[in-house]
């Protein structure tokens, strides 16, 4: 019997409840003093791939310089959206909080160059997704309880880390794949992460884009959202220091568009009357939405920032090179396995008896998608008998 708090405690009944909960792939006794979606939270705080998400490139590479977003601090401020969304709900907190955590720790070195690297090596094995990989982390490769391998994570968080998911994929992914064949949609706290992220990153990418001086005031005056409330702090702080203001406008967007979310997605929630989260589950779309309004204008956002800022000729170098880096080690690693350390290497020649190439396939990319942006230098550098790392030399840097 449990001793603390109980953690469905306030909760809404469409909520995503301990009490309710579908449980986890290997039966655990309950944590005295913590619920289940906190100790799923705690699991994912503690693992080796978390960690990693410190050197893991949100848009720009880590050498770039130490004050731009990486995957950890990325995911620290989805979970901050996340977790401020889901007490204006009622929804579960600790759950949200151990899905926005999580969603990127499947992400490659690179971003998302290293994910369209790693997908097109992987193309005769399976394709490579990062949303199943972050799965595949949780569930399989971190190592760190000796009575099942992954982290055992609660249903509940699981559904939530997988966003999307093909149905040949689905079939193979029992009660969790069932929602993508049957059309369903996941929990709530599973829909608020996903907006979080959308938010996060659209902010975040702004301030990052402004630091780096790929973008401008001006240039992003030319979007609706930034446009007003650039208009209305320069009208209240006409003096303010430049960085001040692109912050208080940053502030501004963000807490502009949390509060449409809470308020459209109560909106719907009012509407709908889900008694429970299976109801929440067996709607035709998601509960929460941003108004209609404001989707246009976030909308607007990710299209301008993905053609002016993703885009820009500085970015495409550091893709270029990234891909570089990747295919390069891929390839090295498939043609011969024991250039891996010891375990991976363990790992890539029993995956391979198993399940022929296609195992040794998906070991090479484990190993290859859980590295940091610099340690994949690193190894460059070591299979090219260079005997150091030089990062700029592979990928141009500010100012080139």
């Amino acid at each position: 019997m449990r001793k603390g708090r109980d953690p469905d405690l306030g909760l809404a009944p469409f909520a995503a409840l301990v009490s309710t909960s579908r449980g986890r792939r290997h039966p655990e006794s309950p944590a005295d003093y913590r619920g289940e979606f906190q100790r799923d939270r705690d699991r994912i705080v503690h693992s080796s791939a978390f960690r990693r998400l410190v050197y893991k490139t949100q848009v720009f590479i880590s050498h770039e310089g130490d004050m731009y977003r990486t995957r950890l601090t990325h995911s620290l401020e989805v979970a901050q959206i996340g977790r401020s969304v889901a007490t204006a709900l009622a929804l579960s907190e600790p759950l949200t909080e151990a899905i926005c955590l999580a969603h990127d720790l499947g992400h490659t070195p690179f971003g998302h160059a290293g994910q369209d690297v790693l997908n097109e090596c992987m193309r005769e094995y399976g394709g490579f997704e990062h949303n199943l990989q972050s799965l595949r982390v949780v569930d399989e490769l971190e190592e760190r309880y000796a009575k099942f391998r992954g982290l055992n994570l609660t249903f509940e968080t699981r559904e939530g880390i997988l966003k999307h998911c093909s149905l040949a994929n689905a079939r193979q992914l029992g009660e969790l794949g069932r929602r993508f064949i049957e059309r369903q949609q996941p929990g709530l706290e599973a829909q608020v992460s996903d907006l979080a992220d959308a938010i996060a990153y659209n902010n975040h990418d702004v301030d990052d884009g402004l630091r780096s001086g790929l973008l401008t005031i001006d240039d992003l005056c030319e979007v609706a959202l930034f446009a007003r409330h650039h208009a209305t702090v320069s009208a209240a702080y006409a003096d303010l220091p430049p960085r001040r203001m692109i912050h208080e406008i940053g502030r501004r967007m963000i807490h502009d568009i949390v509060s449409d979310l809470i308020e459209e997605t109560m909106r719907r929630i009012g509407e709908a009357k889900p008694a429970d989260i299976d109801a929440v589950r067996a709607m035709p779309g998601p509960l929460a939405a941003f108004s209609e309004a404001k989707a246009v204008e976030h909308a607007e956002l990710k299209k301008f920032l993905r053609a002016r800022l993703y885009r820009h000729e500085r970015i495409e170098a550091q893709r270029l090179g990234a891909a570089q880096v990747l295919r390069g080690l891929f390839e090295a690693f498939m043609q011969d396995v024991t250039r891996m350390p010891a375990e991976h290497r363990d790992a890539a020649l029993a995956m391979e008896t198993a399940q022929g190439m296609a195992g040794r396939a998906r070991a090479v990319a484990d190993y290859v998608a859980g590295m940091t942006d610099r340690y994949a230098f690193q190894e460059q550098a070591r299979l090219s008998g260079a005997g150091s790392w030089d990062p700029t030399g592979l990928i141009p840097s500010r100012g080139e």
